[in-house]
């Protein structure tokens, strides 16, 4: 590992419980900064309800650190907008937001549309699927925001059980992103959940990075990140255990080639590969195979939208 790594996991990698919430709360008045919550969900009225129930029960009305939370729903076929609504959350569709560009599936797409529905001056992204889900995934991750005005974008970090087996889950992080940082990014090799869905960053960052509009969007971001404002106004919060819906293999393979993708295009160098990904099942006569389109477009940086633009003078 590089010195310079070394040096910041040291300097940049904390514990939730080292900033207790009345802190952050000081920090907050002090420096008069908004917190938006943003949850992208696709039918996940199972666990949205119980996340939401959480941050507004602890970070808004007992501790009042959260100015808002925003379901962004992409489509949902079950009650997720329901149960988000009765749980205290503003719902926006995804397709409601810039209707002058045409929504495209994705994870990325969701959150970089949810730039024009929220005006935190720091906003922090939370996966819909959690479990067991702790107020600390949130007041953790905007605590370095609050109270270091160095620190740009923060990263949770925690274990990921794959069913009773515990630190077994994030296996295309361990098959995918982190060989292709620690070879090509060797300056972020120090994160220890690089694609995790659970990390806070500042608008005036937000706001001028592009947004790969799938699976790629979490490693895109921190690549981005790291050339746009150095590595040290990178960070990590350790947060715990975060349990949730893993996906299976085939799914998997699809968020690696989208991953892998997603880094082609910023190393920049040498002929684009074909973006299609076959993985193969079992059928009747034998193993079938089924091609994937991999996610290759990005959205822009939201300074360079129009109706961005607009809101932000009005």
């Amino acid at each position: 590992m590089l010195e310079e790594v070394e040096r910041w996991l040291n300097a940049r990698s904390w514990s939730a419980a080292d900033r207790p919430v009345q802190h952050l709360l000081s920090a907050k008045h002090a420096t008069g900064q908004s917190v938006s919550v943003v949850l992208p969900a696709l039918d996940e009225e199972a666990t949205v309800g119980d996340i939401v129930a959480v941050i507004r029960r602890e970070l808004v009305l007992r501790v009042p650190l959260v100015d808002e939370i925003v379901v962004v729903d992409s489509g949902s076929s079950d009650r997720t907008a329901e149960v988000a609504a009765a749980a205290g959350a503003r719902v926006v569709h995804r397709d409601a937001i810039l209707p002058r560009i045409p929504a495209v599936p994705g994870k990325g797409e969701v959150l970089w549309r949810s730039l024009l529905v929220t005006g935190g001056d720091i906003v922090c992204f939370v996966d819909a699927d959690l479990r067991e889900f702790s107020a600390d995934f949130v007041s953790g991750i905007v605590g370095p925001l609050l109270t270091d005005p160095d620190v740009h974008l923060v990263k949770a970090m925690y274990d990921r059980p794959l069913g009773a087996a515990p630190g077994q889950g994030g296996r295309v992080t361990e098959l995918m992103a982190r060989p292709l940082l620690n070879m090509h990014w060797p300056q972020l090799a120090g994160f220890v959940q690089p694609l995790g869905g659970e990390y806070a960053a500042r608008r005036s960052l937000l706001e001028r990075l592009p947004f790969p509009v799938g699976y790629g969007v979490e490693l895109g971001m921190l690549v981005d990140a790291l050339h746009l404002v150095g590595l040290d106004a990178l960070a990590q919060v350790d947060v715990g255990v975060r349990v949730h819906r893993h996906q299976d293999g085939r799914a998997l393979g699809r968020m690696a080639a989208a991953i892998y993708r997603t880094a082609q295009l910023r190393l920049a160098r040498g002929h684009l590969v074909r973006p299609t990904l076959t993985q193969f099942e079992r059928g009747a006569d034998g193993f079938e195979p089924h091609t994937y389109t991999v996610d290759t477009e990005e959205r822009p940086p939201m300074t360079e939208i129009t109706e961005y633009a607009t809101r932000r003078v009005a």
